[in-house]
Protein backbone atom coordinates (compact mmCIF):
# COMPACT_ATOMS: atom_id res chain seq x y z
CA UNK A 1 0.00 0.00 0.00
CA UNK A 2 0.98 3.25 -0.33
CA UNK A 3 2.62 5.54 1.85
CA UNK A 4 -0.38 8.55 1.47
CA UNK A 5 -2.87 5.63 1.26
CA UNK A 6 -1.82 4.62 4.69
CA UNK A 7 -1.23 8.35 5.89
CA UNK A 8 -4.96 8.74 4.73
CA UNK A 9 -6.30 5.86 6.48
CA UNK A 10 -3.84 6.40 10.10
CA UNK A 11 -5.25 9.88 9.94
CA UNK A 12 -9.03 8.95 9.12
CA UNK A 13 -8.96 6.29 12.53
CA UNK A 14 -7.80 8.84 14.57
CA UNK A 15 -9.83 11.68 13.87
CA UNK A 16 -12.90 9.72 14.21
CA UNK A 17 -12.02 8.03 17.19
CA UNK A 18 -11.84 11.46 18.85
CA UNK A 19 -14.97 12.52 17.37
CA UNK A 20 -16.06 9.45 19.54
CA UNK A 21 -14.96 10.85 22.63
CA UNK A 22 -12.41 8.10 23.33
CA UNK A 23 -9.37 9.15 25.73
CA UNK A 24 -6.74 10.33 23.22
CA UNK A 25 -3.89 7.97 24.24
CA UNK A 26 -6.73 5.16 23.57
CA UNK A 27 -7.22 6.51 20.21
CA UNK A 28 -3.05 6.39 19.57
CA UNK A 29 -3.06 2.69 21.48
CA UNK A 30 -5.55 1.69 18.83
CA UNK A 31 -3.91 3.30 16.00
CA UNK A 32 -0.25 2.31 16.65
CA UNK A 33 -1.40 -1.43 17.77
CA UNK A 34 -2.95 -1.83 14.51
CA UNK A 35 0.22 -0.50 12.71
CA UNK A 36 2.64 -2.46 14.39
CA UNK A 37 0.17 -5.50 14.05
CA UNK A 38 -0.46 -5.04 10.17
CA UNK A 39 3.09 -3.51 9.10
CA UNK A 40 5.84 -4.91 11.19
CA UNK A 41 4.19 -7.58 12.94
CA UNK A 42 4.04 -8.78 16.55
CA UNK A 43 7.48 -8.61 16.99
CA UNK A 44 7.94 -5.02 17.15
CA UNK A 45 6.22 -5.01 19.98
CA UNK A 46 9.87 -5.00 21.78
CA UNK A 47 10.83 -1.43 19.45
CA UNK A 48 7.52 0.01 21.39
CA UNK A 49 8.17 -0.81 24.79
CA UNK A 50 11.68 0.42 24.18
CA UNK A 51 9.82 4.19 22.58
CA UNK A 52 7.81 4.07 25.96
CA UNK A 53 10.84 3.63 27.93
CA UNK A 54 12.89 6.58 26.17
CA UNK A 55 9.85 8.89 25.79
CA UNK A 56 9.14 8.51 29.86
CA UNK A 57 12.62 8.64 30.99
CA UNK A 58 13.03 11.85 29.02
CA UNK A 59 14.39 14.40 31.56
CA UNK A 60 12.55 18.07 30.11
CA UNK A 61 9.29 16.54 30.77
CA UNK A 62 9.56 16.39 34.31
CA UNK A 63 8.84 20.12 34.10
CA UNK A 64 5.46 19.05 32.86
CA UNK A 65 4.05 17.49 36.80
CA UNK A 66 5.66 20.62 38.52
CA UNK A 67 4.47 23.51 36.49
CA UNK A 68 0.67 21.45 36.71
CA UNK A 69 1.23 21.46 40.96
CA UNK A 70 2.31 24.88 40.76
CA UNK A 71 -0.89 25.98 39.25
CA UNK A 72 -2.79 23.54 41.60
CA UNK A 73 -1.63 24.77 44.69
CA UNK A 74 -2.40 28.07 43.63
CA UNK A 75 -5.72 27.42 42.29
CA UNK A 76 -6.62 25.30 45.57
CA UNK A 77 -5.45 27.66 48.12
CA UNK A 78 -7.77 29.84 47.55
CA UNK A 79 -4.64 32.63 46.96
CA UNK A 80 -5.77 33.62 43.43
CA UNK A 81 -8.67 35.77 45.52
CA UNK A 82 -5.70 38.01 47.06
CA UNK A 83 -4.04 38.06 43.18
CA UNK A 84 -7.88 39.30 41.57
CA UNK A 85 -8.17 41.68 45.18
CA UNK A 86 -4.77 43.48 44.41
CA UNK A 87 -5.23 44.03 40.29
CA UNK A 88 -8.40 45.26 40.79
CA UNK A 89 -7.36 48.04 43.29
CA UNK A 90 -4.71 48.73 40.71
CA UNK A 91 -6.67 49.26 37.56
CA UNK A 92 -8.08 52.27 39.01
CA UNK A 93 -11.68 53.98 38.33
CA UNK A 94 -11.44 54.43 34.77
CA UNK A 95 -14.51 53.33 32.88
CA UNK A 96 -14.15 50.13 31.37
CA UNK A 97 -12.30 49.16 34.13
CA UNK A 98 -14.01 45.53 34.66
CA UNK A 99 -12.93 45.17 31.11
CA UNK A 100 -8.91 45.78 31.74
CA UNK A 101 -9.45 43.38 35.08
CA UNK A 102 -10.60 40.80 33.35
CA UNK A 103 -7.89 40.90 30.63
CA UNK A 104 -5.05 41.60 32.99
CA UNK A 105 -5.95 38.92 35.64
CA UNK A 106 -5.99 36.42 32.89
CA UNK A 107 -2.47 37.63 31.67
CA UNK A 108 -1.06 37.40 35.25
CA UNK A 109 -3.10 33.95 35.85
CA UNK A 110 -1.55 32.57 32.63
CA UNK A 111 1.81 33.05 33.85
CA UNK A 112 0.61 31.36 37.14
CA UNK A 113 -1.29 28.28 35.90
CA UNK A 114 -0.62 27.75 31.92
CA UNK A 115 -4.10 26.55 31.54
CA UNK A 116 -6.64 28.09 29.45
CA UNK A 117 -9.68 26.10 30.58
CA UNK A 118 -8.44 27.17 34.47
CA UNK A 119 -8.58 30.47 33.83
CA UNK A 120 -11.77 30.31 31.67
CA UNK A 121 -13.58 28.49 34.22
CA UNK A 122 -11.79 30.93 37.07
CA UNK A 123 -12.60 33.73 36.16
CA UNK A 124 -16.23 32.59 34.26
CA UNK A 125 -17.32 31.78 37.92
CA UNK A 126 -16.08 34.66 40.04
CA UNK A 127 -15.43 37.60 37.74
CA UNK A 128 -18.20 36.89 35.18
CA UNK A 129 -20.93 37.39 38.13
CA UNK A 130 -20.04 40.84 39.21
CA UNK A 131 -19.39 42.48 36.23
CA UNK A 132 -23.15 41.28 34.98
CA UNK A 133 -24.36 42.72 38.70
CA UNK A 134 -22.33 46.20 38.18
CA UNK A 135 -23.88 46.77 34.82
CA UNK A 136 -21.49 45.77 32.04
CA UNK A 137 -21.98 44.14 29.24
CA UNK A 138 -22.52 40.87 29.19
CA UNK A 139 -21.42 39.49 25.64
CA UNK A 140 -18.03 41.92 25.94
CA UNK A 141 -17.37 40.79 29.46
CA UNK A 142 -17.79 37.05 27.85
CA UNK A 143 -14.81 37.93 25.07
CA UNK A 144 -12.35 39.00 27.63
CA UNK A 145 -12.32 36.06 29.40
CA UNK A 146 -12.20 33.97 26.81
CA UNK A 147 -9.90 36.30 25.14
CA UNK A 148 -7.66 35.99 28.81
CA UNK A 149 -7.77 32.23 28.71
CA UNK A 150 -6.37 32.47 25.24
CA UNK A 151 -3.09 33.78 26.31
CA UNK A 152 -2.39 31.25 29.13
CA UNK A 153 -0.99 28.21 26.77
CA UNK A 154 1.38 30.96 25.43
CA UNK A 155 2.62 32.37 28.49
CA UNK A 156 4.96 30.87 30.47
CA UNK A 157 5.46 28.21 32.16
CA UNK A 158 3.25 26.44 28.93
CA UNK A 159 2.17 22.52 29.28
CA UNK A 160 1.50 22.65 25.71
CA UNK A 161 4.81 24.38 25.04
CA UNK A 162 6.94 21.62 26.94
CA UNK A 163 4.59 18.88 24.50
CA UNK A 164 5.36 20.94 21.32
CA UNK A 165 9.14 21.63 22.20
CA UNK A 166 9.43 17.42 23.38
CA UNK A 167 7.96 16.52 20.42
CA UNK A 168 9.54 18.87 17.58
CA UNK A 169 12.91 18.62 19.09
CA UNK A 170 12.91 22.61 20.07
CA UNK A 171 14.14 24.42 23.05
CA UNK A 172 12.29 24.18 25.63
CA UNK A 173 13.51 26.96 27.24
CA UNK A 174 13.34 29.16 23.91
CA UNK A 175 9.98 27.90 23.45
CA UNK A 176 8.63 29.34 27.06
CA UNK A 177 10.67 32.36 26.79
CA UNK A 178 9.35 33.16 23.19
CA UNK A 179 5.68 33.64 24.70
CA UNK A 180 6.07 36.48 26.85
CA UNK A 181 6.25 39.69 24.55
CA UNK A 182 3.67 38.02 22.19
CA UNK A 183 1.63 37.33 25.14
CA UNK A 184 1.73 41.05 26.30
CA UNK A 185 1.21 42.20 22.84
CA UNK A 186 -2.20 40.19 22.13
CA UNK A 187 -3.23 41.64 25.91
CA UNK A 188 -2.58 45.06 24.53
CA UNK A 189 -4.45 44.71 21.90
CA UNK A 190 -7.44 43.40 23.86
CA UNK A 191 -7.74 46.20 26.07
CA UNK A 192 -7.25 48.93 23.29
CA UNK A 193 -9.87 46.99 21.61
CA UNK A 194 -12.30 47.13 24.94
CA UNK A 195 -11.43 50.86 25.71
CA UNK A 196 -12.41 52.09 21.60
CA UNK A 197 -15.61 49.83 22.20
CA UNK A 198 -16.44 51.87 25.29
CA UNK A 199 -15.39 55.04 24.07
CA UNK A 200 -17.85 54.40 21.19
CA UNK A 201 -21.36 53.42 23.10
CA UNK A 202 -20.29 54.22 26.63
CA UNK A 203 -23.77 51.94 27.90
CA UNK A 204 -21.27 48.92 27.67
CA UNK A 205 -19.69 50.04 30.73
CA UNK A 206 -21.28 51.73 33.47
CA UNK A 207 -21.13 55.42 34.45
CA UNK A 208 -19.83 54.94 38.17
CA UNK A 209 -17.96 52.37 39.75
CA UNK A 210 -19.04 51.06 43.20
CA UNK A 211 -17.23 51.20 45.90
CA UNK A 212 -14.67 53.70 47.38
CA UNK A 213 -11.48 55.07 45.36
CA UNK A 214 -8.20 53.87 46.73
CA UNK A 215 -5.92 56.01 47.59
CA UNK A 216 -2.20 55.80 47.69
CA UNK A 217 -1.70 53.86 50.71
CA UNK A 218 -4.16 51.09 49.32
CA UNK A 219 -2.55 51.05 45.98
CA UNK A 220 0.85 50.42 48.00
CA UNK A 221 -1.02 47.23 49.71
CA UNK A 222 -2.24 45.98 46.07
CA UNK A 223 1.68 46.19 45.08
CA UNK A 224 2.71 44.30 48.00
CA UNK A 225 -0.30 41.65 47.17
CA UNK A 226 1.32 41.04 44.29
CA UNK A 227 5.20 40.46 44.96
CA UNK A 228 4.94 36.77 45.96
CA UNK A 229 3.33 36.12 42.81
CA UNK A 230 5.96 38.43 41.14
CA UNK A 231 8.94 36.04 42.93
CA UNK A 232 7.38 33.42 41.48
CA UNK A 233 6.83 34.06 37.82
CA UNK A 234 10.51 35.40 38.26
CA UNK A 235 11.65 31.95 39.49
CA UNK A 236 9.72 30.36 36.85
CA UNK A 237 10.93 32.48 34.25
CA UNK A 238 13.83 35.22 35.40
CA UNK A 239 15.42 32.12 36.22
CA UNK A 240 15.55 30.47 32.98
CA UNK A 241 16.31 33.70 31.24
CA UNK A 242 19.31 34.17 33.23
CA UNK A 243 20.69 30.87 32.44
CA UNK A 244 21.02 30.08 35.81
CA UNK A 245 18.36 27.16 35.96
CA UNK A 246 17.07 24.77 33.33
CA UNK A 247 12.77 24.76 32.72
CA UNK A 248 12.72 21.61 35.07
CA UNK A 249 14.58 23.44 37.70
CA UNK A 250 12.96 26.89 37.57
CA UNK A 251 9.25 24.74 37.71
CA UNK A 252 10.62 22.92 41.29
CA UNK A 253 11.84 26.18 42.43
CA UNK A 254 8.09 27.75 41.18
CA UNK A 255 6.48 25.11 42.79
CA UNK A 256 8.49 26.14 45.96
CA UNK A 257 7.37 29.79 45.83
CA UNK A 258 3.81 28.55 45.47
CA UNK A 259 3.94 26.97 48.53
CA UNK A 260 5.63 29.49 50.19
CA UNK A 261 3.08 31.86 48.88
CA UNK A 262 0.44 29.45 50.64
CA UNK A 263 1.97 29.30 53.82
CA UNK A 264 2.31 33.16 53.57
CA UNK A 265 -0.85 33.66 52.99
CA UNK A 266 -2.07 30.99 55.69
CA UNK A 267 -3.76 28.38 53.19
CA UNK A 268 -1.69 26.14 53.42
CA UNK A 269 -2.52 22.90 54.82
CA UNK A 270 -2.07 19.58 54.43
CA UNK A 271 -5.58 18.32 52.98
CA UNK A 272 -4.68 21.01 50.01
CA UNK A 273 -1.66 19.67 49.22
CA UNK A 274 -2.77 16.42 49.25
CA UNK A 275 -4.94 17.38 46.71
CA UNK A 276 -2.65 19.80 44.48
CA UNK A 277 -0.10 16.68 44.66
CA UNK A 278 -3.13 14.03 43.71
CA UNK A 279 -4.17 15.83 40.80
CA UNK A 280 -1.16 16.80 39.14
CA UNK A 281 -0.02 13.32 39.53
CA UNK A 282 -3.21 12.38 37.66
CA UNK A 283 -2.87 14.80 35.22
CA UNK A 284 0.72 13.90 34.09
CA UNK A 285 0.63 10.74 34.15
CA UNK A 286 -2.42 11.17 31.53
CA UNK A 287 -0.07 13.18 29.37
CA UNK A 288 2.83 11.16 29.99
CA UNK A 289 0.64 8.34 28.34
CA UNK A 290 -0.40 10.75 25.60
CA UNK A 291 3.17 11.96 24.66
CA UNK A 292 4.69 8.35 24.33
CA UNK A 293 2.08 7.33 22.16
CA UNK A 294 2.26 10.68 20.02
CA UNK A 295 6.02 9.43 19.64
CA UNK A 296 5.37 6.30 18.52
CA UNK A 297 3.57 7.28 16.11
CA UNK A 298 6.57 9.60 14.56
CA UNK A 299 8.23 6.78 14.61
CA UNK A 300 5.02 4.59 12.63
CA UNK A 301 5.00 7.89 10.50
CA UNK A 302 8.69 6.98 9.34
CA UNK A 303 8.75 3.66 9.03
CA UNK A 304 5.96 4.06 6.40
CA UNK A 305 7.97 6.23 4.74
CA UNK A 306 5.42 9.04 4.99
CA UNK A 307 7.85 11.58 6.86
CA UNK A 308 10.21 11.08 3.41
CA UNK A 309 7.30 11.24 1.18
CA UNK A 310 6.30 14.19 2.13
CA UNK A 311 9.19 16.36 2.47
CA UNK A 312 9.77 15.35 -1.06
CA UNK A 313 6.16 16.69 -2.42
CA UNK A 314 6.76 19.79 -0.28
CA UNK A 315 9.94 20.48 -1.62
CA UNK A 316 9.02 19.54 -5.33
CA UNK A 317 5.68 22.04 -5.35
CA UNK A 318 6.60 25.29 -6.88
CA UNK A 319 4.76 26.99 -4.13
CA UNK A 320 5.85 30.73 -2.58
CA UNK A 321 6.86 29.49 1.19
CA UNK A 322 5.03 31.98 2.40
CA UNK A 323 1.73 30.24 0.69
CA UNK A 324 3.26 27.09 2.30
CA UNK A 325 3.34 28.88 5.44
CA UNK A 326 -0.36 30.11 5.37
CA UNK A 327 -1.57 26.69 4.69
CA UNK A 328 -0.16 25.40 7.20
CA UNK A 329 -1.26 27.78 10.01
CA UNK A 330 -4.84 27.76 8.42
CA UNK A 331 -5.38 23.34 8.67
CA UNK A 332 -5.37 23.86 12.84
CA UNK A 333 -6.86 26.86 12.59
CA UNK A 334 -10.26 25.44 11.21
CA UNK A 335 -9.63 21.85 12.65
CA UNK A 336 -9.50 23.11 16.34
CA UNK A 337 -12.71 24.17 15.94
CA UNK A 338 -14.13 20.45 15.69
CA UNK A 339 -10.78 18.79 17.37
CA UNK A 340 -8.91 18.71 20.59
CA UNK A 341 -6.32 20.71 20.68
CA UNK A 342 -4.46 18.59 22.12
CA UNK A 343 -5.15 15.56 19.94
CA UNK A 344 -4.57 17.19 16.90
CA UNK A 345 -1.31 18.93 18.08
CA UNK A 346 0.04 15.48 18.51
CA UNK A 347 -1.23 13.97 14.85
CA UNK A 348 -0.04 17.85 13.04
CA UNK A 349 3.45 17.99 14.71
CA UNK A 350 5.34 15.10 13.07
CA UNK A 351 4.14 15.66 9.61
CA UNK A 352 4.88 19.22 10.36
CA UNK A 353 8.26 18.90 10.97
CA UNK A 354 9.85 17.92 7.70
CA UNK A 355 8.07 20.44 5.93
CA UNK A 356 9.12 22.95 8.15
CA UNK A 357 12.51 22.01 7.40
CA UNK A 358 12.31 22.11 4.04
CA UNK A 359 10.84 25.43 4.19
CA UNK A 360 13.53 26.41 6.62
CA UNK A 361 11.35 28.51 9.21
CA UNK A 362 13.00 29.58 12.50
CA UNK A 363 11.80 26.55 14.18
CA UNK A 364 11.03 28.69 17.49
CA UNK A 365 9.00 31.48 15.67
CA UNK A 366 6.71 28.83 13.69
CA UNK A 367 5.54 26.96 16.48
CA UNK A 368 5.06 29.62 18.64
CA UNK A 369 2.71 30.99 16.05
CA UNK A 370 1.18 27.60 15.80
CA UNK A 371 0.94 26.94 19.37
CA UNK A 372 -1.10 30.48 19.37
CA UNK A 373 -2.84 29.41 16.68
CA UNK A 374 -4.46 25.86 17.85
CA UNK A 375 -5.11 27.87 21.40
CA UNK A 376 -6.93 30.14 19.04
CA UNK A 377 -9.43 27.23 18.33
CA UNK A 378 -10.21 26.65 21.75
CA UNK A 379 -12.39 30.03 21.59
CA UNK A 380 -13.79 29.75 18.19
CA UNK A 381 -16.99 28.11 17.67
CA UNK A 382 -18.55 25.66 17.27
CA UNK A 383 -16.82 23.50 19.29
CA UNK A 384 -14.29 25.29 21.27
CA UNK A 385 -13.82 24.12 24.48
CA UNK A 386 -13.44 26.83 26.86
CA UNK A 387 -16.36 28.51 25.61
CA UNK A 388 -18.11 25.20 27.39
CA UNK A 389 -16.13 25.62 30.39
CA UNK A 390 -16.98 29.49 30.32
CA UNK A 391 -21.03 27.96 29.99
CA UNK A 392 -20.38 25.95 32.80
CA UNK A 393 -19.92 28.50 34.97
CA UNK A 394 -22.58 30.96 33.64
CA UNK A 395 -25.53 28.96 32.35
CA UNK A 396 -27.77 31.11 32.29
CA UNK A 397 -25.95 32.71 29.68
CA UNK A 398 -26.86 31.29 26.01
CA UNK A 399 -24.10 29.27 23.49
CA UNK A 400 -25.14 31.69 21.00
CA UNK A 401 -24.19 34.76 23.13
CA UNK A 402 -20.91 33.24 23.68
CA UNK A 403 -20.01 32.10 20.02
CA UNK A 404 -20.89 35.82 19.48
CA UNK A 405 -18.60 37.11 21.90
CA UNK A 406 -15.78 35.41 20.55
CA UNK A 407 -15.31 36.43 17.17
CA UNK A 408 -13.79 39.99 18.23
CA UNK A 409 -11.21 38.64 20.07
CA UNK A 410 -10.46 36.10 17.74
CA UNK A 411 -10.16 38.68 14.59
CA UNK A 412 -7.61 40.31 16.98
CA UNK A 413 -5.44 37.51 17.94
CA UNK A 414 -5.42 36.46 13.94
CA UNK A 415 -4.28 40.07 14.07
CA UNK A 416 -1.66 39.81 16.40
CA UNK A 417 -0.34 36.97 14.47
CA UNK A 418 -0.04 38.98 11.60
CA UNK A 419 1.93 41.54 13.38
CA UNK A 420 4.18 38.51 14.62
CA UNK A 421 4.32 37.39 10.93
CA UNK A 422 5.59 40.78 9.79
CA UNK A 423 8.00 41.34 13.00
CA UNK A 424 8.78 38.08 13.94
CA UNK A 425 11.68 39.86 16.35
CA UNK A 426 8.46 40.22 18.92
CA UNK A 427 8.61 36.19 19.08
CA UNK A 428 12.59 35.70 18.44
CA UNK A 429 14.22 38.32 20.68
CA UNK A 430 14.13 37.47 24.19
CA UNK A 431 14.39 34.10 23.53
CA UNK A 432 18.30 35.39 21.77
CA UNK A 433 18.72 37.74 24.47
CA UNK A 434 18.76 34.33 26.78
CA UNK A 435 20.91 32.61 24.69
CA UNK A 436 23.47 35.06 24.27
CA UNK A 437 23.29 35.64 28.58
CA UNK A 438 23.55 32.18 29.06
CA UNK A 439 26.99 32.15 26.69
Amino acid sequence: MEWYWILTIGISILVALFLTGAPIFLAFFIIISSGVVFMLGPAAFGMVSNSVYETATTASLGTVPLFILLGEILFRSGCMEVLLDSIDKLVGRIKGRQYVLSISLSTVLGALSGSAIAVGAMLGRSLLPIMRERGYDTKLSIGTILAGACLAPIIPPSILAIIVGTLADVSIASLLIAGVLPGLLLASLFIAACMVKVKIDPSLAPSEESGEKINVIGKLKAVAGLLPFSVIIFMVMGLIMLGVATPSESAATGVLGAILTAAYYRRLSFKMMYEAVGEAALLAAVILLILCSAVMFTQLLAFTGATSALTEVVTSLEVNRWVMFFILMALPFILCMFIDQLGLMLIVVPIYLPILKALEFDPVWFWLLFLLNITLGAITPPFGYVMFAVKAAAQDVSMGEIFSASWLFVGLTLLGMFIMTVFPEIVTFLPNLANSLAQ
